[in-house]
């Protein structure tokens, strides 16, 4: 794994708990966080760093009114010796525990859940006693072992393996090929990575959950450590917090909605057949191509010969109305469909009110894109006569619903609608694009799974911890 150091000007802000460590911090003007490169806490994705904890050291870089300066060399047990070292903070998923000499730790962030998985085929395993004989593994340091080894009271012939030098992707994918049976991860991780190893099955909770923290070093003062409490309690008090959570590792529901294997299928198979002429849509329209994707799965699940009771058809399923306005000769052409449909969905973004803005435009585009904008416009009345915003999407689509209800129709212009549809297509559409944005934007980060072999000895990268001698 390749080291990372670099530095990430933020702007200076407000006045910050005062400290001896907090004060050199302000004098050099940057932070030193040690981090770890994963899919769960940094690394670099298309546009830049990403990742959960990424952000939120960015923001509390920011809060402190210093640059960042990001150290992403580590493994779980190198984190703390550097922050006692020479370091001033680590964010590395780290657990909150008890005996951590010269370390202090912030408030909880998110809490942890130990949860055991296992390759598919393998049946009954259900309880702890199931994991008795199996090979199975997680990684040191990590919080996990901990539970294992309170496990191991009441198993002593429990034996597991720890790693110091793989992350939970290449763990997993030794799960996935057969070299380990099972692993323990946090449950957050699974939900992260299991949309790339559909072989692996969720099994069952291990233990209590954990609370992950950040570390910072004892005997300098207790400024930084208060500022960073109070960062962490302003992001959870005004809902940041849980936004971030809900953006990094809300794929689970998504995944059992869609069915993740049809949808990595699909995605393998069908996507890159379109991928070049979305993508030339998106330029021309000026919409996310990924989006436009979305579109195409939720609306023939990219399927250029699809036919719908109604008659509509195509890849984008264009009616024969919206095909002619477009200019498109034959609605099962790919390329003609997809232009077509892109097009269209941007001149009903563009004939929407000015005072409508942002993702609340681009959502109620995407609903009269499946219901017309006609009954759009009726939603927003309903809407606005209920004290709602009509500009507001949460609104409007608390509203569609109504006008399958006569009570309300019978007050718009256009009348009777599915309404209940294009809530449900909106809310289709969010998740096809958040997975596929996430797929993109991950591989490169998975793509060294598939150039590292995994036939190698597995004992060269664990330690055996053995049974409890009787």
């Amino acid at each position: 794994m390749i080291a990372t150091l670099f530095l990430i000007l933020v702007p200076r802000s407000a006045s910050i708990p005062s400290g001896e460590h907090l004060a050199q911090i302000n004098a050099k003007e940057f932070i030193t966080i040690h981090t770890r490169n994963t899919p769960t806490t940094y690394y670099e994705g298309r546009q830049g760093p990403t990742g959960f904890e990424y952000e939120l050291m960015h923001r509390f870089a920011d809060y402190l009114g210093v640059s960042l300066n990001l150290n992403a060399s580590h493994h779980p047990e190198s984190v703390l010796p550097a922050v006692r070292a020479q370091g001033d903070l680590g964010a590395a998923a780290l657990p909150l525990l008890a005996d951590s000499p010269g370390i202090h730790y912030t408030r909880s962030i998110i809490q942890m859940q130990p949860l055991v998985v296992y390759r598919r085929g393998l049946n009954g395993i259900d309880e702890p006693a199931d994991l008795v004989g199996l090979e199975l593994g997680t990684l040191s340091e990590a919080g996990t072992s901990q539970a294992l080894l309170v496990l191991q009271r009441d198993y002593p012939n429990l034996t597991w393996k720890e790693s110091h030098e793989l992350e939970v992707a290449e763990l997993l994918a030794r799960v996935e090929s057969g070299i380990l049976d099972a692993a323990i991860i946090f449950d957050h991780q699974f939900r992260l990575n299991r949309l790339f190893f559909p072989n692996v099955e969720r099994g069952f909770f291990l233990g209590e959950p954990l609370s992950l923290a950040w570390a910072v070093p004892s005997g300098r003062g207790l400024g930084l450590l208060e500022a960073a409490n109070r960062f962490l309690q302003g992001l959870q008090e005004n809902g940041t917090l849980e936004q971030l959570v809900s953006r990094y590792f809300g794929h689970d529901d998504y995944l059992e909605y869609v069915g993740t294997r049809t949808f990595l299928a699909h995605l393998d198979e069908r996507l890159p057949n379109y991928t070049e002429l979305f993508k030339q849509a998106a330029r021309d329209t000026g919409f996310d191509w990924k989006l436009l994707a979305a579109v195409g799965y939720q609306e023939s699940h990219w399927d250029p010969t699809a036919v719908s009771p109604t008659g509509v058809r195509g890849l984008m399923m264009l009616t024969n109305p919206t095909a002619s306005e477009m200019g498109v000769a034959d609605r099962t052409d790919a390329a003609q469909s997809i232009d077509g449909g892109a097009r269209y969905l941007r001149s009903i973004k563009d004939r929407l009110p000015e005072s409508i803005t942002g993702d609340d435009r681009l959502y109620m585009a995407m609903a009269a894109y499946n219901v017309g904008l006609g009954h759009l416009y009726d939603a927003r009345k309903i809407a606005e006569m209920r004290g709602g915003d009509p500009d507001n999407w949460q609104d409007v689509r608390a509203a569609l619903p109504l006008l399958q209800q006569r009570e309300w129709h019978s007050q718009t212009r256009h009348g009777y609608a599915r309404g209940g549809e294009p809530v449900i297509y909106v809310r289709n559409i969010r998740r096809y694009y958040e997975m596929i944005e996430y797929v993109e934007r991950s591989r490169q980060q998975f793509f060294q799974l598939e150039q590292t072999p995994t036939s190698e000895e597995p004992l060269l990268l664990f330690d055996i911890i053995p049974p409890i001698e009787q």
